[in-house]
């Protein structure tokens, strides 16, 4: 059982950015959340999806400019980035659960995470 985030990188506010969560194992079956943490931080939610895509929920900072998204065939979830701010930067996890949950205490696995930075 593994995820693999990727997709992070150097942008500048106002961007777009997608990052990516490959999944292996039955883990993908699963409920699906992207959290981010940020230096100094603790670790939040920003979006999750259930096992079928039919259903998502965001964090009210990210709703309206962040759109997850998964394709069951190729094991991968998304998370698309629109009008990225400086505050957007972090660390960025794909994490999965086998409930429905933005506690990231509730999420069993975890991929090793990839780093956004928006520069001004």
């Amino acid at each position: 059982v593994q995820l693999q985030a990727s997709g992070g990188g150097l942008v500048q506010a106002g961007v777009s950015l997608r990052l990516s969560c490959a999944a292996s194992g039955r883990t993908f079956t699963s409920y699906i959340g992207w959290f981010r943490q940020a230096p100094g931080k603790e670790r939040e939610f920003v979006a999750r999806i259930t096992g079928s895509g039919g259903n998502t929920a965001y964090a009210d900072s990210v709703k309206g400019r962040f759109t997850i998204s998964r394709d069951n065939a190729k094991n991968t979830v998304y998370l698309q980035m629109n009008s990225l701010k400086l505050e957007d930067t972090a660390v960025y996890y794909c994490a999965g659960s086998s409930t429905w949950s933005s506690q990231p205490t509730r999420y069993q696995y975890w991929g090793q995470g990839t780093l956004v930075t928006v520069s001004s």
